[in-house]
Parts: C-alpha cells; structure tokens; sequence
C-alpha cells in the first residue's frame, strides 16, 4: 500500500466542472483496489476521463495528462483538486448591473467572516444592461469569482444548471442576484445543514413584495406544491438555500424546476427542513415574475409528481387504466352479443357497439405506452449507470458494490477447453 498524499504533475483542471466529475475518479478502486500505485491510478483515471459518458470532460488522452492536476491519498482513493473550496454559492444574474457590487461586497464579508474557503459563481443569464461586462471585470480582479456567461437568455433553472456544474464545494448555496436576499444569513443556513440535513430552505416570513401579484400566488402555490408532493415548505420560492453537492449532483434540471429544488431532492432522500431568513424590497431594477407562472407550477407539478411516484415504474400508471378500459370493453361486448344472439336484437346502430370497440383499442394502447415507458425508464438509468436507489451511509467494513460495467469476464478461445 502507498501511504500519504501523492501530486501527479498534470496540469491545472481548466475543465474540472463538478464534484460529479469527481466521481469519475473515484470510479478507478472498481478497478484497482486500494493497493494501487499512484503510476496505476494515473492510467485508469486518464483512460475513465477520454471515455466521460457525459462528455463533459471527453478528452483526448494527452488532453487528458495536460489539464488535470489532482492530489490523490492512495489510501482512500479520494481525488480532488489542489484547491478545492468547501463551499459554493451560486448566483444566477440576469439583468442587475447595479445590485451586482453591493451584493458581492455583502457576500464577500459574509464568506470572509466564515473562514472557510470558498467560491463564487455568478452565472449571467444573457444580461443586456451591462451585467456580463462588469462581472467580466470583477472576475479578472478577484481570484474568488467565477463568472459563466450564457450565449443567450435561457431562463432561471439552466442559469442555476449551469452554476451547479461549475461549482467545486462541498456544501453549496443558491441566492438571487437581485439584493432581496441576506448574504448574512449564509452562517444559519450552514449551522442547520451541519445538524444531519441535506438542504436548507430559506422561509421569508415578511416578505417585501406586492400582495397581490406576488403574496397572493406564492401562498397558493406552496400550499399546493407541498400537498402534491409531500414536502411541506412555507415558501418553495426562496432562492436562498443550502445544499449537499451530492444531493444537487444528483438531481437533473429541466424546464422550470427551479421551483421544485426541494421535491427532487425529497425524491433523491434528501432530509429537508426550513429557517425564516430575512427579505430586504428590491432596490434596483424590477421583478422578472408576474401572475403568469402560476399555469407553468402547475403544468410543472404534473412532472414532479410522476417523477416523485412512478419513475421507476411507469406501468403502474397505465396498467390498471389500460386493464380497466380493455375489461369494461369485453364487459359490452359480452352484453352485446347476448343481444344479438340470444335476444336477437339489431346492435348494427347502437352507441354500446362503437363505445366497445373504442375501450377495447384504447386499453391495448394504455398498456402499450406503459411498456414503451418502462424500456425508455430502463434505458434512462442503466445508459448512465443511475441506480434506482441512493445510499446514505454505508456502516463496517462492507465491500463497494461492484458495477455491472466492471464485472469480470471470461472470454474463451475456439478450441480452448475452459
């Protein structure tokens, strides 16, 4: 065994995005065990990054030597960066020129004050006022700052997308750009995460906005999100929360969702509880939401739902509707036969006969989009090797559970007797 830390002196990780990307390294003890050489990690983990199944890194094998820079304790086989920050905080800007220093100074206090190392990604959202210009800047002068810049205007939740693989903490925070959320209450957030939770939402309890435009819908909203999936939060719309990298690494963003951080990570086993954060009135610029994203939560909240109880078996959902419509379909039929057959009753011209036939075809199709959706879920998990599980703790000396891409084989040669 090779004791202590060992630096393979192989570049900076210019394209060293998330700690999902980590995991590709420690993918390298399915192959090798804990006794490897550091010369032996170093080959498989070139090989596993030219092969990323994400195409997130997918580089060439010199690429490969020439942008990472790892330190390796070949004890655990834990990876990481030479510098990897422990926390976070991710910033989606969309058109806050103004609310873009005062928010930095307030947050660069706040993080300072915590003594722990950190980053800052702001992730510009297309901005045209200015916004990308200034925050190119800043990030020349600060070695804190990490600013993305997005080709166009996507929306909030790729803007959070893209924050969350860039980011390198272990622990990650989310807040607007807009001033109306308190760096200052980072630390609560943090000391609630560090009591056994995996995401901290934030709770405005006074919250600075319009009763009718904003209060009103917002109630609503929450009320029925946490119903529909089970989570129960005051105020689903807080940006400010807290996070555990592994939990928002295994979480994917799609549409809107942004919303919903904290039913997908519930769906994920996430333990997740709320604290009452401050809310300060906005004091640049003006609000990107209106009554028109009520339909959008809750065409969204169809989504959430199926993902939260029939991910990984669709069937479940139409089976027993196409079970039930092919059954009440034979039902008629047998009725209509007895009609015409022993009551000798003219059925040509009846609504029963076509009404049948209708159930009949549609509970054939009801079962065959329920296959359909189960080789397209059975595809979904094992193309990225995503288990339909997520471990929390493994306690004693248990082996790692070995994939099925790493499985031995044996190959056996015509005319070779095994």
């Amino acid at each position: 065994m090779h004791d202590g830390a060992t630096t393979l002196p192989i570049g900076v990780a210019n394209r060293y995005q998330s700690s999902w990307d980590r995991s590709i390294f420690l993918r390298s003890q399915y192959a090798l065990g804990t006794n490897a050489s550091p010369a032996q990690t170093s080959l498989v983990l070139i090989a596993l990054l030219t092969r990323s199944r994400r195409g997130r890194l997918g580089l060439a094998p010199s690429r490969a030597v020439d942008c990472l820079h790892l330190s390796f304790d070949c004890r655990t086989m834990d990876a990481r960066p030479a510098t990897l920050p422990l926390l976070s905080v991710v910033i989606p800007i969309y058109n806050e020129v103004d609310s873009i220093p005062p928010l930095l100074d307030a947050l660069t206090h706040t993080m300072e004050t915590l003594g722990t190392p950190y980053e800052i990604i702001c992730v510009d959202d297309g901005s045209k006022d200015g916004s990308s210009t200034l925050l190119r800047n800043l990030a020349c002068d600060r070695t804190d700052l990490c600013v993305v810049l997005l080709r166009r205007n996507y929306g909030q939740t790729p803007a959070m997308a893209a924050g969350f693989n860039y980011a390198k903490g272990s622990v990650l925070i989310t807040l607007d750009g807009d001033l109306q959320n308190d760096p200052a209450d980072i630390p609560h957030l943090l000391a609630k995460l560090h009591e056994g939770y995996d995401l901290v939402s934030g709770w405005r309890r006074n919250r600075q906005d319009h009763a009718i435009t904003r209060l009103l819908p917002s109630k609503i909203a929450n009320w029925l999100i946490g119903q529909v999936t089970g989570v129960e939060l005051h105020d689903y719309g807080c940006s400010l929360k807290a996070y555990r990298a592994e939990v928002v690494h295994d979480m994917n963003l799609y549409g809107e969702l942004h919303r919903f951080l904290p039913a997908l990570a519930f769906i994920e086993g996430a333990r997740i509880t709320e604290i009452p954060v401050r809310h300060h009135a906005r004091r640049f610029g003006t609000s990107k939401y209106g009554l028109g994203r009520t339909l959008r939560v809750i065409v969204d909240l169809v989504t959430i739902y199926f993902m939260r109880t029939f991910l990984t078996r669709p069937m479940h959902v139409f089976g027993p509707f196409g079970l039930l419509s092919i059954a009440s379909g034979f039902g008629i039929s047998i009725y209509l036969a007895f009609e015409k057959l022993i009551l000798t009753n003219d059925i040509g011209d009846r609504p029963l006969l076509l009404l049948a036939v209708v159930l009949f075809i549609s509970g054939i199709q009801l079962l065959s989009f329920g296959l359909l959706a189960e080789m397209v879920m059975r595809t979904y998990h094992e193309s990225q090797q995503r288990p339909i599980y997520r471990v929390r703790e493994v306690v004693g000396s248990q082996p790692q559970p070995i994939p099925q891409s790493h499985s031995p084989t044996i190959t056996i040669s015509p005319g070779t007797n095994p």
